[in-house]
């Protein structure tokens, strides 16, 4: 990865793109709040339900346009699976158009922007998940919030190897703390060490606008594998 590139990418871009979307393709009748919801629900496909109450899509930042994506690379995430929250779910790749991350197409589908760190590599892979969902209620990401330190989550790569990065943090933001108070950056810029961060819609539900008010993160550090144990020498006594 070109490093100018992909300080480029995180900075310029992202910083106007991460509260945009997944706040408004809920509906005012599901969940409202995160207090109002059980704890853990399991997360199964029943319907892809209709089109979103809202577009995800706003304006993007005037004067500035989306990067190239990089080439085809084989450590693209194509699967991830987290125990802990009920997800085994497909990743889809999407872009970053005009300073906006695209929505995720469905409410069982995860996406990873392009213009993002790749898997175990230098930087910060991004990934974006509904809550929730019109005429299907709880989706792909509604357990993250009850993710804590430490738990595992695993990520498969076009090239079928699993890359495991282990959470970090919880945190949920506020609109206003992400746009104004300068939050945004940290959560979504370039990383120096491998990291992972996945975002959604979190807080308090605004029936008026039909949008939640916060995101949820969830931040997470990746875990090298361990080193690969010599084979034996035939004849070598074993120690």
């Amino acid at each position: 990865m070109n490093p100018l590139r992909t300080a480029f990418t995180r900075r310029s871009l992202l910083a106007a793109a991460a509260v945009a979307g997944l706040g408004r393709t809920v509906h005012a009748q599901e969940i409202a709040t995160p207090d109002s919801t059980p704890a853990q629900v399991p997360i199964e496909s029943t319907t892809t339900g209709d089109t979103p109450s809202a577009g995800g899509f706003r304006p993007g930042p005037l004067g500035e346009s989306s990067p190239l994506p990089r080439a085809a690379n084989p450590t693209a995430p194509a699967n991830i699976v987290v125990d802990k929250a009920g997800i085994n779910a497909d990743i889809e790749q999407l872009d970053i158009v005009n300073g906006v991350m695209q929505n995720p197409s469905g409410p069982w589908v995860v996406a990873w922007y392009r213009q993002t760190a790749t898997l175990g590599e230098q930087g910060n892979v991004v990934l974006a998940g509904h809550v929730d969902f019109w005429n299907v209620g709880p989706s792909v990401f509604f357990n993250v919030r009850n993710l804590v330190e430490g738990d595992q989550v695993v990520l498969t790569g076009e090239n079928n190897r699993t890359y495991t990065y282990a959470v970090n943090w919880v945190q949920t933001f506020t609109l206003e703390e992400l746009t104004t108070g300068g939050k945004l950056q940290e959560v979504v810029g370039y990383t120096d060490a491998p990291s992972l961060t996945m975002f959604t819609c979190g807080g308090e539900f605004d029936y008026v606008n039909g949008e939640y008010l916060s995101r949820t993160v969830v931040r997470a550090i990746f875990v090298p594998p361990p080193p690969a144990t010599p084979a034996s020498t035939p004849g070598t006594p074993a120690s």
